[in-house]
């Protein structure tokens, strides 16, 4: 029997009704074939994609084993892997075709076959990795991994080595999340030196982009939510001011601070409104990024001549336009040095309580869960 036709006997998280809880059950797992790796996962953050798509947001077939923040070590690999080998230490990402324009020019995560690869709930021609102990699929691949899992299998070119003296089990949250806010911050907006940044949300995403916006050298970075504590921790990682919008008009605040708008700012809420707020704080030629993920048909509304007469833009950004096996190993490395310490945004959970992180989360509680796996 080849290597990619053994079946592993895993634990999974399993999604099988819209709007349910998670489920802890027993699934199989085959052998990684081509350019796979096979992955023992030591932790999976737990990321608001993950909700939305329990919810249904995005209509992903169920049932289904979500993840996509996964860290662990390679366990082993497909004939055609080339620099992967196993015991290497792994942050699993989004996954990428590799080869269409998009992906060559450097550009992954709007790669052509983005939502196949990544919602799709299996492999391209619809087969699975993953079955339950009665042979019965379960949906995986969801972002090339499904790492709410023992062992998760992705492709090579989404799996990113990193130093083997970095935690690893703190490490999966930069394969999405994390990389998503400092990544638009960075590679998308370009926030540069001496500029001004207004960081719309302060979860996980948001409060990443404020740290990015550190290291850049924006010297007015301004953080915007309604939970006092999150504005709190925005001031301790380099929030110059920060706005509690139940309390302010945030139009208002966030001019009167720059002086009469905002150069760049980011949206990861996901809700309509504070987008709109964000284009009418924009300063002349400003841009705003957005990553929050609504319901699909969300619309917002803006005056199309405050763009217009301003040279203001708004800029759609996918996992903060990251090449993630550059990017990665540099937020890692901003880390180990001090400069970048997402590690005070998250909490630790076994994998049995995914659905008390998932309550915690959506609370405001938590702001990035981590699950501890295996």
């Amino acid at each position: 029997m080849s290597a990619s036709a053994e079946l592993r006997d895993i634990t999974v998280a399993v999604v099988r009704e819209k709007e349910k809880p998670f489920s802890i059950e027993q699934a199989r797992i085959r052998g990684p074939k081509d350019d796979e790796v096979l992955v023992r996962v030591v932790a999976t953050g737990l990321c608001h994609t993950d909700l939305i798509v329990r919810d249904q947001y995005y209509p992903v077939p169920l049932p289904a084993v979500l993840g996509h923040e996964g860290a662990g070590v390679i366990e082993a690999v497909g004939p055609a892997v080339k620099d992967l080998r196993v015991g290497d230490h792994v942050v699993l990402t989004y996954g990428a075709c590799g080869h269409c324009n998009p992906c060559s020019g450097g550009h992954g995560a709007y790669c052509k076959d983005f939502y196949g690869l990544n919602f799709g709930g299996g492999e391209l021609d619809g087969s699975t990795a993953i079955q339950d102990p009665h042979g019965h699929p379960l949906h995986d691949h969801f972002f090339a991994q499904s790492s709410f899992a023992t062992y998760a299998l992705s492709r090579e070119n989404n799996a990113i080595k990193v130093p083997e003296d970095a935690p690893i089990e703190l490490l999966g949250p930069l394969g999405c999340g994390i990389q998503t806010g400092a990544g638009a911050v960075i590679n998308s907006l370009k926030v540069g030196t001496g500029s001004s940044f207004a960081s719309y949300g302060a979860g996980a995403v948001g409060l990443s982009a404020v740290m990015a916006a550190r290291v850049a050298g924006a010297t007015t970075i301004i953080a915007i939510d309604v939970v006092p504590s999150r504005l709190a921790l925005a001031t301790e990682l380099g929030a110059t001011h920060v706005i509690n919008s139940r309390e302010v008009d945030v139009v208002e605040a966030v001019r009167g601070i720059t002086g009469g708008g905002v150069e760049y700012a980011l949206e990861s809420t996901g809700r309509a409104e504070v987008l709109e707020q964000g284009i009418a704080a924009l300063a002349g030629l400003g841009v705003i990024g957005v990553v929050g993920a609504p319901k699909l048909g969300t619309k917002a509304a803006f005056d199309i001549n405050d763009l217009l007469l301003g040279g203001r833009s708004i800029r759609g950004i996918v996992e903060g336009d990251s090449v993630p096996k550059v990017f990665i190993p540099q937020l890692v490395q901003l880390y180990q040095q001090g400069r970048f310490p997402f590690d005070k945004l998250v909490k630790f959970y076994p994998l049995e309580e995914i659905n008390q992180a998932a309550e915690d989360s959506t609370k405001g509680i938590t702001l990035k869960p981590i699950l501890k796996i295996g």
